[in-house]
């Protein structure tokens, strides 16, 4: 492992353009749970996450989805970001181009002072009209009202996306931007297995980039990229300095 930090460091100093990918793996080191383990059997209040996250759901029983994330709101509220967040907000400070792309919704990259970032699923923290897709901060919990409405009444979804949903409009295409034009692409805390993000590593690695995978369990990335960092992102990312 050592080795392999040397020349991960190595890499990252010659670069002048990095792309980084997140996932849950990142956030789970902060105490957020996944919500995707357990052999698929986690539910709440009798369903599992896939239809509690759905369009479906939020068609039929939009409180019901609303009461589901406001749950997981409060568990989250009170978390930190955890040495690998506060690194990748620094990191935008060390390279002259920086783009941090994540799966997570929770905040905390934020939280920590990242700015340069597109948020492939959306963020628990805002709310968007059903009408106008108009965005809303949505940063106190218990919210008073479910579902929550605007100023000016007009009732709100979680500006995330579900499972039966598009990506943001532009959103991949940025990412996928980046990820064309770095010398360096990450893959921290996520298997890669779900597109379109899955593809990331990819574009990167046949438009000649180096690609970094840190993750504590071997993936199916590993074989493939060109270090595999096997370990807590949080220990990891502060000695790629």
């Amino acid at each position: 492992m050592t080795n392999h930090i040397s020349e991960a460091q190595n890499i990252l100093n010659q670069a002048r353009r990095v792309t980084v990918l997140t996932g849950a793996g990142v956030s789970a080191e902060s105490g957020v749970p996944t919500f995707r383990g357990g052999g698929g059997t986690i539910t709440w209040k009798g369903l599992p996450p896939t239809t509690l996250s759905s369009s479906e759901l939020l068609e039929s029983d939009p409180k019901l989805v609303w009461e589901w994330f406001e749950y997981r709101r409060q568990l989250i509220k009170p978390l930190q970001p955890n040495p690998a967040h506060t690194t990748l907000a620094a990191w935008e400070h060390r390279f002259p181009e920086f783009l941090l792309i994540t799966q997570n919704v929770d905040g905390l990259h934020q939280k920590a002072g990242s700015t340069k970032m597109v948020e492939l699923h959306g963020n628990l923290w805002r709310g968007r009209c059903f009408q106008t897709g108009e965005i809303f901060e949505l940063n106190e919990t218990p919210l008073a009202e479910l579902p929550p409405r605007g100023p000016a009444g007009q009732m709100l979804r979680p500006d995330v996306v579900l499972f039966g949903e598009y990506l943001p409009p532009g959103a991949f295409e940025q990412a996928a931007q980046a990820a064309e034009h770095c010398d360096v692409f990450l893959v921290i805390g996520t298997s890669a297995l779900v597109n379109p993000a899955a593809r990331l590593p990819m574009v990167a690695s046949l438009m000649g980039a180096k690609v970094i995978e840190i993750n504590p369990e071997i993936t199916s990335l590993s074989g493939s990229v060109t270090l595999s960092l096997q370990g807590k992102a949080g220990e990891i990312l502060p000695l790629l300095t």
